[in-house]
């Protein structure tokens, strides 16, 4: 036991994990330009140990794309930096109040590596689109994609009865059947891509992969509009759009194939610059059906509306200075909405989530904002605060004990006779 903490609380664990993370930042940094930011953190911030990878793009990459390295990952450096400076405090450390302004730097210090990793596990990023005129109740997620199936004007509430399942790419490799006791018919899903192309036969290039054709798609838009399905790379460059896709099977009693259909988040009907479809709907047992496939959806207690949209630029140029969205926040229970300014660095805050303005589009009708649950967005505040009471502790110290010593050194002064 004792030469365990003496290995967690040593020096040299210290500076090994130091040079760890020196190591990632700098790895990470080098895939950020193939993979983004997003799936960069996700490879090398979130995981206990990365692999990278020889670069495709490099000189030489015919030579060396054996070459792999393995990575201490976000998720073993922090809580060992966490441990390390744990022990280290109850090793060295000798109870004295003139030593309260180093306990105070230390849990400062600890409370902002668990607060790090706190926000990483915790916090949750969302879009909210939104046109001029328009409000909504709900969220959306960046990445998380679900598929839908809505019974219009269900008979027993009165109102659309959304059934929604989370994708899982892995689990969706096993061709898995989603079943809902509200439904009276099974969904089971043949094929799912992270990114698909979907464009008129016509413009396909020649001998393109149709998965479409493959799984015999009878039903849909699709199959109304004879277009080929071509699955695709996930593309990780800023900007870049991919459009999950998957080909699903409806099953009625007895597994009783009822149609097959391709849902895509390219068909989603209320994204900016993105070519309009129509829903989706089929008739079953006399009773509207939707089936879509798009982004995870978090409701909210309030409804968002877009009141005006502000783009102003620099006269004379098309450089701009300034983002701001006029909205209201309409809460059920209150007579007249709350009537806010969102702008760069002046977010709305509500219900512990974050509202920024992100991006425009619509011929600057429309804005986008990034939404944002953060539960442990006190925590660095709280740490710095924490850490800044301790320095001044040790630092008046510091200056008091000085100025006592220098003040005791000197001679007292000799009095004339």
């Amino acid at each position: 036991m004792k030469s365990l903490t003496k290995f967690f609380s040593s020096l040299q664990l210290t500076v090994i994990l130091l040079i760890a993370s020196l190591a990632l930042v700098f790895f990470g940094t080098l895939d950020q330009a193939q993979y983004g930011i997003y799936h960069t953190q996700n490879l090398y911030f979130e995981h206990v140990v990365a692999i990278w990878h020889y670069p495709e793009q490099w000189p030489g990459h015919e030579f060396f794309s054996w070459l792999q390295l393995p990575i201490p990952g976000g998720y073993l450096i922090g809580p060992l930096l966490v441990i390390n400076l744990a022990f280290a405090h109850v090793r060295y450390f000798r109870a004295s109040w003139k030593k309260a302004g180093i306990v105070l730097i230390h849990t400062g210090v600890l409370l902002l590596l668990i607060g790090q990793l706190w926000t990483q596990i915790q916090q949750d990023e969302y879009a909210l689109w939104l046109n001029e005129g328009q409000q909504k109740n709900y969220v959306e997620h960046f990445y998380d994609t679900e598929i839908v199936v809505t019974e219009k004007n269900a008979p027993q509430e009165g109102q659309d009865h959304v059934v929604a399942w989370d994708v899982d790419p892995l689990s969706f490799r096993d061709r898995p059947v989603l079943k809902q006791a509200e439904l009276p018919f099974h969904v089971q899903v043949l094929d799912y891509f992270p990114n698909a192309a979907i464009q008129a036969k016509a413009m396909a290039p020649e001998g393109a992969t149709d998965a479409a054709a493959f799984y015999q798609v009878d039903r849909g838009i699709v199959s109304e509009r004879d277009l080929v399905v071509m699955p695709a790379r996930v593309s990780y460059q800023q900007g870049a759009e991919n459009w999950a896709t998957a080909i699903v099977e409806l099953q009625g009693p007895g597994g009783q194939a009822l149609g097959r259909w391709v849902v895509s988040e390219m068909f989603r009907q209320e994204r900016p610059m993105v070519m309009w479809f129509p829903p989706q709907r089929f008739e079953y047992n006399g009773h509207t059906y939707e089936i879509a496939l798009r982004k995870q959806r978090e409701y909210l207690p309030a409804s968002v509306e877009l009141v005006d949209f502000s783009h102003d630029r620099y006269p004379g140029t098309n450089v701009p200075y300034n983002f701001s969205s006029e909205v209201k926040l309409h809460e059920a229970g209150k007579e007249h909405p709350r009537e806010t300014l969102i702008y760069m660095n002046h977010p709305l805050r509500y219900h512990g989530l974050t509202f920024y303005q992100a991006s425009f589009g619509n011929g600057d009708t429309a804005s986008m904002f990034q939404v944002v649950h953060n539960p442990a967005q006190v925590v660095p505040y709280i740490s710095c605060i924490i850490v800044t009471i301790g320095l001044l502790f040790q630092f008046c110290l510091g200056l008091f004990q000085g100025v006592t010593r220098r003040n005791k050194a000197q001679p007292a002064p000799q009095q004339e006779a």
